[in-house]
């Protein structure tokens, strides 16, 4: 019997262009002689569009644009149209048999990995690919992630959290305290954002006001990160309760984008070149799998993470992040990884499903009630 395959996709964030890139790239790598693949976009303002069952590769990113495509008005009457229809969430359970279900976050970002659509999963008691709730939540906040780091021993740059109201009520004591404890350059990120999105570099302090303004159009947190001279290094990470880890790969910028591997350079440019494997001394390359593992079960993951280093010319190992939900464009790192390491795109996607399987099941068998 075939596993339903719920692919959500889009979502209201600033990452919805890049998922939709990854769900794209998802259905057409998929066995559709192993998945009934049912697709639900989330549109910019959060309304869920289900489109028609596909059955078969997808030639346009465009096609996933369901309201748009077919001119669906999205309304609560669920006014149906020939290829989508506005739909309640909690739909996603009525339809068939939910023991063949599966559902797959294809988000990125807030409101899709962050853990919100992961909770609304749980309640529903759906098995789902990736991080839960927990795990989801903490791996998308950068301060609450760093936290989990140091207490699990992995080494980290250096770092300053600045929240908005102290921005815009200390900004004379938030700037010296910057300068005190790191060392230009710096790079200023929004505390809840992926794939580089409001992200800069500062070399000075003109530049890092800049910085703090733009990060603060995206969250009312940021974090500015020491900047190191560095090789970026990256795992990908397999698993639920034992992770198995693939052969790292590094992130070789070249020209303008060497200076800082910017959310243009990884979805739009191909000023970058991925080394798959990289070129690390075996102890080198045993410590960034330690590290990985570590963070991985730290935090609580399951399913897939992407571990991100900077390695320096003296072999310093800092973890940057790690990504719960990486993305799967043809040009990802994630699934170039898995395959170098000997394990297809089609396969990848195979164990994701099987893992989901396996989490929902022994969550299922915990007790939940005080009888005997």
């Amino acid at each position: 019997m075939k596993t339903k395959l719920v692919l959500l996709y889009g979502g209201k964030s600033a990452e919805h262009e890049i998922s939709l890139q990854t769900a794209f790239s998802v259905i057409n790598a998929l066995s559709f002689d192993k998945f009934e693949v049912k697709p639900i976009y989330i549109t910019n303002d959060g309304d869920w569009v289900q489109g028609p069952a596909l059955t078969q590769k997808m030639d346009f990113v465009e096609q996933l644009r369901f309201e748009q495509r077919d001119g669906l008005k999205l309304t609560q009457d669920k006014d149906t149209a020939s290829h989508g229809l506005a739909i309640s969430p909690a739909s996603i359970r009525e339809d068939g048999d939910a023991e063949q279900l599966v559902v797959f976050p294809l988000l990125h970002g807030p409101n899709g990995e962050d853990g919100t659509v992961q909770g609304l999963l749980e309640v529903l008691n759906l098995p789902y690919v990736g991080a839960g709730v927990l795990a989801s939540a903490a791996a998308m906040d950068k301060i609450v992630m760093k936290m989990v780091f140091a207490d699990a021993g992995i080494p980290q740059v250096a770092d300053v959290s600045v929240r908005a109201i102290d921005w815009q009520e200390k900004q004379t004591e938030m700037i010296a305290k910057v300068e005190a404890e790191l060392v230009y350059p710096v790079f200023v990120k929004p505390a809840n954002l992926g794939s580089s999105v409001g992200i800069s570099k500062a070399t000075d302090r003109e530049s890092l006001i800049a910085a703090m303004v733009e990060a603060l159009r995206y969250d009312r947190r940021i974090v500015v990160e020491q900047g190191v001279v560095a090789r970026e290094i990256e795992v990908a990470v397999l698993g639920n309760d034992t992770p198995e880890c693939s052969v790292a790969g590094e992130i070789i910028p070249k020209g303008e984008v060497a200076v800082f591997y910017d959310y243009k350079a990884k979805y739009q440019d191909n000023d970058t070149v991925m080394a798959i494997p990289a070129e690390l001394d075996a102890g080198i390359y045993e410590q960034l799998v330690d590290y990985a593992k570590r963070a991985f079960l730290g935090l609580d993951c399951s399913g897939l993470v992407r571990a991100d280093f900077f390695v320096t010319n003296d072999n310093q190992i800092f973890l940057n992040e790690v990504n719960t939900m990486p993305g799967f464009t043809p040009f990802s790192m994630y699934p170039l990884l898995w395959q170098e390491s000997g394990l297809p795109y089609a396969d990848l996607i195979i164990k994701l499903v099987e893992l989901a399987k396996e989490r929902h099941t022994a969550k299922n068998s915990l007790k939940y009630t005080l009888e005997d």
